[in-house]
């Protein structure tokens, strides 16, 4: 089984559009209610979704970045701003908070080797 995709709800397409292509993504699918972007590495993919409603999405979206601070201080310069600047978490994990327009919570993340083999993963039993 593979990860398809992670919708995001926003209130404002153009807002929202507009931010992840600062981010660096690729947009493959434009409606007035719905878009989809491809990252800029790897097959993975995501979409927006437009709702009336007030967004209320408790999910983290993680995207990794090898070269993450130099990625945030781009970021910067284009007005993006972060709640939280890169830092080294106990999990042995660097990362940088911010949200999207609609309040989405978005972490930018290096992991390096430690994003699928921690110290402490599990043994995997045939």
């Amino acid at each position: 089984m593979n990860l398809n995709q992670i919708t995001l709800p926003v209130n404002d397409m153009q807002a929202a559009v507009t931010f992840y292509l600062q981010l660096g993504m690729t947009q493959i699918v434009d409606t007035p209610h719905y878009a989809r972007f491809s990252c800029p590495q790897g097959d993975s993919t995501f979409s927006l979704a437009l709702q009336a409603e007030a967004v209320q999405n408790q999910s983290v979206i993680y995207f990794e970045s090898d070269n993450l601070d130099e990625q945030v201080s781009e970021l910067q310069d284009k007005g993006i701003s972060f709640d939280q600047a890169p830092q080294d978490m106990p999990y042995l994990w660097r990362e940088a908070i911010l949200h999207d327009p609609a309040g989405n919570k978005i972490k930018l993340f290096h992991a390096g080797d430690n994003r699928l083999n921690p110290p402490w993963r599990v043994t995997i039993l045939a």
